[in-house]
């Protein structure tokens, strides 16, 4: 029989794991689970390794062909001159082919390159898009948390205040003005409350989209942490980044991919003009041959070793339609590739002014509460002395409240630029997002 203690320190272990709540999850804590559970990634996955086929399959045009035929039937023949007699049919038949010069099975051997290579920009491309989405979603999360704990505090001090007034008019030292006026404030932050529940549900449902369950806690920082985080950019030229990324900018490798193919296209096209050359070789072994006809089948064997030159001299003009398709694919392509080039040099532009300005509004923002913090103890020491009234002191905690929700957006929407501009520049990976975590 067991120790009956065991069963009661079992007990309490499962009490406190009961009692112990859940553990708050960072940004890379949801960026890992969304590694598994986001469908989109997920679909990019399987593209990604689907494309990976595209090399052997390339490849397969300059390899041997070999195949093997074997065929087996009775033949009944019925004549005047005797019973029906029965023919055996049995055959077996081996050829190989391998391609000598097929120009066109070498171009298509070097597009699989450049689609492999292709597939493997398009999977970076969606790993970024992947943390930008999580980031984003779970910026949009402490967005609300934050404003949600704005307008609670704003809620708690303006109970107070209510408080504070009904007490003041009832002894007679305020006036029933300064009762409405709190009641008021009270009742517009009351649905203010509401409605920032509802944006912040809204929110963690959209980010239970990405990782597939509902985040009940997440990490957030704190105002003294945002006054302090620092505030840096690795080049301060805008053109630098601009350079930069018509280096490593992925969806500009894609599009050059796009144009490299539809390049190769023409000279595959054009390869419908050229001869071509193929070893073959073939044995063959075949009973009962001749047997329908002469009544009595015989028995032949042969082997055949050579060359096969194919010179094609009209195809119905199909060849250069084919090359003025290309020709146009080809053109089309390039179009796309400058309209990328420059779509992207705007995008990074914007994103640089989206930190500078992040920067500064941060500093901004920083000085706001600062100064709104000492206005608002000015105006409740005002207040006790007699040079302020109620409706002061409750603009003066609005003003707060509003600087410390918009120093946390500010932030919040300065790393998210971070993380664009680093994407647009092809150097948003996991360890850019490690360090935009620990600044949380």
């Amino acid at each position: 029989m067991k120790n009956p203690w065991h069963l009661v320190v079992m007990l309490v272990a499962i009490g406190i794991i009961l009692q112990t709540p859940a553990q708050a999850a960072s940004l890379m804590n949801i960026y890992r689970e969304a590694l598994e559970q986001d469908a989109q990634y997920g679909a990019e996955r399987a593209a990604y390794i689907a494309a990976q086929e595209k090399l052997p399959q390339g490849r397969a045009g300059l390899l041997p062909n070999i195949n093997f035929t074997g065929t087996g039937q009775n033949q009944y023949i019925d004549t005047n001159f005797g019973p029906e007699r029965v023919i055996k049919n049995r055959g077996i038949v081996l050829a190989a082919t391998q391609p000598l010069f097929r120009i066109e099975n070498f171009i298509i051997y070097e597009q699989s390159k450049n689609q492999v290579a292709q597939a493997d920009a398009r999977f970076v491309l969606a790993a970024q898009d992947l943390i930008l989405r999580v980031s984003q979603a779970y910026f949009d999360v402490l967005i609300a948390q934050a404003n949600l704990e704005v307008v609670e505090s704003q809620k708690k001090a303006i109970s107070e205040q209510l408080e504070q007034a009904k007490r003041n008019f009832e002894v007679g030292i305020a006036t029933i003005v300064d009762t409405h006026e709190a009641q008021a404030r009270h009742d517009l932050t009351v649905s203010q409350e509401i409605v920032a529940r509802n944006t912040l549900e809204v929110n963690k449902r959209a980010l239970q989209g990405i990782i597939n369950r509902f985040p009940d806690q997440l990490i957030s920082t704190s105002i003294d942490k945002i006054v302090s985080a620092p505030l840096t950019l690795p080049y301060e030229n805008m053109e630098e980044w601009v350079a930069l990324a018509e280096q490593k900018n992925f969806s500009l490798k894609i599009q050059q991919f796009t144009f490299d193919l539809a390049e190769q296209d023409i000279k595959k096209a054009r390869a419908g003009h050229y001869p071509t050359l193929d070893l073959v070789a073939q044995y063959s072994n075949q009973q009962g041959v001749g047997g329908a006809i002469t009544g009595v089948g015989i028995n032949l064997e042969s082997k055949s070793v050579g060359l096969q030159l194919n010179v094609p001299i009209f195809q119905g003009l199909s060849v250069q339609s084919r090359i003025r398709e290309a020709l146009a694919n080809r053109d089309k392509a390039r179009q796309d590739l400058e309209n990328t080039k420059r779509t992207i040099g705007l995008q990074v532009r914007q994103q640089f002014l989206n930190v500078t300005n992040g920067i500064a509004l941060i500093k901004a923002q920083k000085q706001a509460l600062t100064t709104s913090k000492s206005q608002l103890d000015s105006t409740i020491l005002g207040r006790e002395v007699g040079v302020r009234v109620e409706v002061d002191v409750l603009n003066a905690q609005q003003q707060y409240f509003a600087a410390r929700r918009d120093l946390a957006q500010a932030y919040y929407s300065y790393l998210m630029s971070q993380l664009r501009l680093k994407a647009e520049v092809g150097e948003l990976d996991e360890e850019v997002l490690k360090e935009i975590n620990g600044l949380l």
